[in-house]
Parts: structure tokens; sequence; C-alpha cells
């Protein structure tokens, strides 16, 4: 179906939404996107933007943006937490040269996100909380908490872990804690540091840092493991001494970096199933998942918010190019099998960085000595994750 013309409405405005929705817009559908909030906005986090959503922005024109908005990250070093000392350097400067490994303050990409969606013509509408999605008619129908209704011919669940839409496709299925807890936070950075990301790595736990915003601010993300259950919220304040207990045996660059901690976040990490059924198509429109409402990740190979990109240049492909009802099912063959693999991925890495005794010694000594004899292998291990580029994709 040439989506030209063709309204659509998209719930969420976060990176997936508005990726989404730029796409669909520039395509020349009539996009419209419902956000829950009073304001686009994202509390001030960092994150991670690989090569394969790096190709995303600049497949939707926002490559320009995306460097003046970001950090090339120029290595990822692995560090023994408690000295300090490098395990492993991945030189990606060197080693990948031709591949954009960013570092972006994740409003700054939810800016440039819905700048790129409103210049291609796509309304976002704010103050838009969805409390009731009906697939059971012939088109899809949603109610806000005001009362409103309407009926979509085209409904795009962008909405995160708890969505509405999600929950209209599928059967419920509970998460289970992963006695994981994450803290993030965002401190002044020190003038002149390398754009290097660092993992701090210790039995049970384990803490990623690395610049932001031209190297003025640093970002921080602490792992840990415990059996108490914590909230699965983004927005949850915590103790910053908390944090620093945690970490208190790790080595003075990691202790000096809580000790300017001032506002922290803390998250559960819960681990949920890939959506089984990501779209439904109806007598007279359709509906459909992506990013989080389709395939949450933990948070172990940054690759939450390209996964969502992906999808979303996907998708868009999918409806221009085929009829409504071989697009949906073909977009979801195409991507649930690569999403499940990386969703899996994510999950190993978690248990690779806490390891304890005997068996951490004898895993940082053989990647030092895998690090030393072949530098580029353990980058490599990854080139079906990093180098894959989903706008190069036919149907």
């Amino acid at each position: 179906m040439a989506v030209k013309g063709t309204e659509i409405t998209i719930l969420g405005a976060g990176v997936a939404g508005l990726a989404l929705a730029r796409a669909l817009a520039l395509r020349g559908a009539a996009v419209t996107v419902l956000e829950q909030a009073d304001a686009i906005r994202e509390v001030g986090a960092g994150l991670q933007i690989s090569p394969n959503g790096a190709a995303v922005l600049r497949a939707l024109g926002l490559g320009a943006g995306m460097e003046a908005a970001s950090l090339r990250a120029q290595a990822v070093e692995l560090r023994d937490g408690f000295t300090g000392n490098t395990v492993l350097r991945m030189d990606l400067a060197r080693l990948r040269p031709a591949q954009g490994y960013h570092f972006f303050h994740r409003s700054d990409l939810i800016e440039l996100l819905a700048q790129g969606a409103r210049q291609a013509g796509a309304q976002i509408r704010l103050l838009q909380r969805i409390e009731t999605v009906d697939l059971s008619g012939r088109r899809p129908r949603i109610v806000t908490a005001q009362g409103a209704e309407s009926e979509p011919a085209l409904l795009i669940g962008a909405d995160g872990l708890h969505s509405r839409v999600r929950g209209a496709l599928n059967e419920g299925a509970a998460p289970f804690f992963t006695r994981q807890v994450a803290w993030r936070a965002v401190i002044a950075a020190e003038p002149g540091e390398p754009a290097m990301a660092e993992v701090h790595m210790g039995p049970g736990r384990h803490l990623v840092s690395y610049p932001l915003r031209g190297g003025r601010q640093r970002n921080i993300v602490a792992i840990e493991e415990r059996n108490r259950w914590v909230e699965e919220s983004w927005s949850l304040r915590d103790d910053p001494m908390e944090m620093r207990l945690a970490f208190e045996a790790f080595s003075p660059r990691v202790r000096g970096w809580l000790d300017q901690v001032e506002d922290v976040w803390l998250w559960g990490l819960f681990r949920h199933p890939v959506a089984a059924q990501w779209q439904r198509v109806l007598p007279e429109g359709a509906a459909a998942i992506l990013g989080d409402a389709a395939h949450p990740t933990l948070p172990f190979l940054a690759q939450g918010a390209a996964m969502g990109m992906e999808d979303a240049w996907l998708l868009a492909e999918a409806l221009d190019r085929l009829p409504l009802a071989e697009a949906l099912p073909r977009w979801q063959a195409l991507r649930a099998p690569r999403a499940s693999r990386i969703v899996a991925a994510a999950n190993g890495n978690a248990r690779a960085y806490h390891l304890s005794g005997p068996l951490r010694g004898m895993a940082h000594l053989g990647l030092r000595i895998g690090g030393a004899v072949a530098p580029g292998f353990a980058l490599s291990r990854f080139d079906w994750l990093y180098g894959y580029d989903v706008t190069g994709v036919g149907f």
C-alpha cells in the first residue's frame, strides 16, 4: 500500500515512535503521534547509538544532526572494577574507522527526532493518555483518559514496556525480575577526557560510563545483583549513597565519579518475552507494535534505541511497498529473528560482566591474551549486530 495520504496514528513519542513518524511522513503519510506526557522530554541519561542505528539516522536525513548532537566513540575498554586496570581495549577508531559509534544524551536524540518528525509533516499531540485499545472491530479503536474516541486506519504502538497495543495483540505474559537493578546518573566531566566507553567489572556488579555533550558531561549506568524487588520504572529516584555503597570496593576512578552524583534514578531490570504477535490486519485497518513494545531488552548491549529505529525504518518501507495484508506479516517475519537474537545476546553479556572467583580471573586473562594476539576479534564477534544495515533490506 503506498502510504501517501494514509492516516496513521502512533502511540508514544520515544525514539521508535518519532523515528517511525519521520519515516512515514517523508513517504507522504498523514501521521499523528499521541504522547501521554505534557512535553517531549526524557529524564537525563545517556545512550549509545551503534553503527546499525546510525545508518537509520542517516537514511532519515538526520546524519548531520546526529554528528552535531553526539560524540563519536573512539574506543571501548573493559576494566577490572577493583584495580581499574584495562582487561580489553577495543579501538573503534582504528579497527572500525568507517563505522560510527555515537554517545548521545537521550534528550538530544529525542529532540533531533521530534524536530525531524515535525519538519516532515507529522503532528505530535501531547497529554494524550490512552486508556483503551480495542482491536475487535473493523478498525482499531482507541479511547483516551478524557473519553475521546477515534478509529485510525492504522494504529502503531510505540508505547514501550507497558504498551496498550501489545496487550491488545497478545495474551498477558508476566515479566520476571532478573535480580538486577540499575542506577543511572549524569555528572560533570573532566575536560579533555577521550570519547571512550568504560565498563568496570566486578563480582555481581558492573558500571558503564562515557562522556556526553562535547565532553562536558559523563553518563553513568551502574548495575548490581540483588534479591530485593525494585519497581520497573525509569523515573524512580534513589539515594546516591546506596549506589556508592554498592561500589565502595571499586577503583578510585569509579568512586570519584560516584562521589559527584547528586541525583540518581533507579530501576529494576525485568525480562520480558519477545511478543508473539507484532501485528494484526483488520477488515478496514490494522495495528502493530515496535521497539520496546515488541521486544524489550536488557541494557547490556546498548541496543534498545537502535532496535527501535531499525524497526521503524523497515516498517515504513514495508507499508510503502507492499499491500497492507502482506506488509505487516512480512515485516514481523524479517524483524523477529534479529530482535530475539539481540535480546538473547544482551542476556549473555549480563552474566559475563559479573563473574566471580577463579572463573573471573581466567576470563580476564583470556580477554587480555586475546586482545594482544588478535585485537579485532572481540569486536568482530558482533559484526552480525553492528555491521547490519536495515536500510539496505529489500522487499
